[in-house]
């Protein structure tokens, strides 16, 4: 780094992650970070990019970053806008260099691939220091979302206390309670690892900026850290949002291509459907006189991610439910 994790003021500067090529024998890759500390108060580490065809959240937090002066902030706000910039300036979901996934590589290794390093470095260097994480996805090239917030389901009555508090500053327009359910590459699991209270959430996607996810992100980012006291700086209103609590009950929510093909969805975002519903067909362009196979839904619910792409290949996710479920109770099952 040529930044001080520990120093007083608002620095800018980068990570430095080693890659040593054919064409750059001492090279490294530069990833931008700022670190804003201003007194004490706690530490909240804030993460975009991970997968690198998702733009909402280095939108965002590069938006934030530049708010970002000492008489706003009251603690420390440690900010990677890019986390996988060898992804993002690819517009890639994977690693360009390793073939990686950022998010299911942790806790990486100090000693493996760049994508590998990142997450060894994260776990290690930043979550170690951090008292909260907020990383921000959307669906990416294959997928897209209604803006959501997701949160782990809290194990004791001061968690759920502090969750509630960081869910009713940020005022999603949804909200799920999520497990890993045994997944412990992912960042969130690093966080809980680390003791670290974690957010993070799906605000658009087909690799595109969804402007409503956008708006929901900025405004609820910046009032969710003035609610932790760590940032004074200008918020936006927040509107009068009901939040939708949700879960989604396994593969009974879930839609995969049986088939290659290309999909024709028969269902929308936001829509409430019905088991047995038709979800929509998938047609084999190389004997159109057939009749295309019919894809139906296993369970009621709301459709809140939907496939971008109209090619498939057998396995691929067509989209997903989320049943509305009790402020108390709700959380995602998962498959």
């Amino acid at each position: 780094m040529d930044v001080d994790l520990e120093a007083a003021g608002v620095q800018r500067g980068y990570l430095r992650l080693p890659y040593s090529q054919d064409t750059s024998a001492y090279g490294h890759i530069p990833i931008p970070i700022v670190v804003a500390r201003n007194g004490e108060g706690p530490t909240v580490l804030l993460t975009g990019g991970v997968h690198g065809d998702e733009y909402e959240g280095p939108i965002a937090l590069a938006r934030l970053i530049c708010d970002l002066t000492l008489k706003a902030i009251r603690g420390r706000i440690i900010v990677v806008p890019s986390l996988n910039l060898p992804a993002l300036l690819a517009g890639k979901r994977l690693s360009p260099i390793d073939g990686i996934n950022l998010n299911r590589c942790f806790p990486g290794d100090r000693n493996g691939s760049p994508t590998n390093m990142i997450a060894h470095f994260v776990e290690t260097e930043l979550l170690v220091r951090a008292d909260y994480c907020f990383d921000f996805h959307s669906g990416g090239s294959s997928l897209k979302y209604l803006p959501t917030l997701i949160a782990a389901p809290p194990r004791t009555a001061e968690q759920r206390a502090v969750y509630e508090q960081l869910i009713a500053a940020f005022r999603p327009p949804r909200l799920l309670y999520m497990d890993m359910l045994g997944e412990d590459r992912t960042i969130g699991a690093a966080a809980e690892r680390r003791n670290v209270y974690f957010l993070t959430g799906e605000f658009g996607g087909a690799a595109e900026v969804c402007p409503d996810g956008l708006e929901t992100l900025d405004r609820g980012l910046r009032n969710m850290l003035t609610s932790l006291g760590v940032f004074k700086g200008e918020c936006p209103p927040n509107p009068l949002i009901e939040t939708q609590f949700l879960s989604v009950k396994g593969s009974a929510h879930y839609l995969f291509a049986p088939k290659a093909g290309i999909f024709e969805p028969r269902f929308r975002l936001g829509e409430e459907v019905q088991a047995g519903q038709v979800a929509g067909y998938i047609h084999e362009p190389l004997t159109p006189w057939d009749a295309p196979a019919e894809i139906r839904f296993e369970g009621d619910g709301i459709a809140i991610c939907m496939r971008a792409n109209a090619r498939v290949s057998p396995g691929d996710c067509l989209g997903h439910l989320a049943s509305e479920q009790p402020k108390s109770t709700a959380r995602v099952e998962g498959i």
